[in-house]
């Protein structure tokens, strides 16, 4: 059962509604539970244990690892396993175990409007479940062009490095060696454009001609986590 769904049924087996548990969890209104348990937002690994404490539970129970009251096995910030506690002894840092969990860099701001170069510099740690043998790395956006795509100004993307993309997938792009993007990439021989889905128009596609510019995939946007 994935994350939003037990939410929602531990909510409901306590008799909480969405206003009590936002009211608990500092936020505004029922409309951003109502989003998480219909699995609209994501929510970040630190906010799984207010999730988790405010519906009297274990984040091992919410993320799917242990059953309810079961809190044997979790995960410290520093990627030590922690066996045997109780959520009482539980550091405050502590995220649930997963094996399927690992560590990726996050990697500074990306453009999400006109290209802007991106400072390939490790600014701090986030979380996927993304595995497969592919490196993986995290990026934030700066910019509107592509809130129509659910990609919004401060997000975090989840980005698999790949050289390549199909038509119509939503990528990183490098533009001349400096400039990075994020846009909807479409190649027609040499022709590459670069594509915005915004509500803003002036956000216009960008164009390219592989005879005169260098344009380079860095990888396909995986996952756009939006954090609170």
């Amino acid at each position: 059962m994935e994350l939003y769904k037990r939410i929602k049924k531990r909510r409901e087996e306590l008799g909480m509604s969405q206003e009590e548990l936002a009211h608990k969890l500092g936020y505004k209104s029922r409309s951003t539970i109502n989003k998480i348990e219909m699995g609209i937002n994501d929510i970040t690994q630190s906010k799984i244990k207010s999730f988790a404490d405010a519906l009297d539970t274990t984040p091992g129970y919410l993320m799917g690892y242990a059953e309810q009251g079961d809190s044997s096995v979790v995960l410290q910030g520093n990627g030590t396993v922690l066996d045997s506690l109780n959520q009482e002894n539980l550091p405050e840092n502590a995220v649930p175990y997963n094996p399927k969990m690992h560590t990726i860099p996050i990697l500074g701001y990306i453009a999400a409007g006109l290209p802007l170069y991106a400072d390939e510099h490790i600014e701090g740690y986030t979380y996927t479940d993304l595995n497969g043998g592919a490196e993986y790395f995290a990026l934030r956006v700066s910019g509107d062009s592509m809130t129509a795509a659910n990609i919004p100004d401060g997000s975090l993307l989840i980005v698999r490095r790949q050289p390549t993309v199909e038509n119509g997938e939503i990528a990183v792009v490098r533009v001349n060696n400096e400039n990075a993007t994020v846009k909807r990439f479409k190649q027609e021989k040499n022709i590459v454009m670069l594509m915005p889905q915004s509500y803003n128009a002036e956000h216009q596609t960008q164009i390219y001609d592989l005879k005169k510019d260098k344009v380079e995939v860095v990888g396909k946007i995986m996952e756009c986590k939006v954090e609170f």
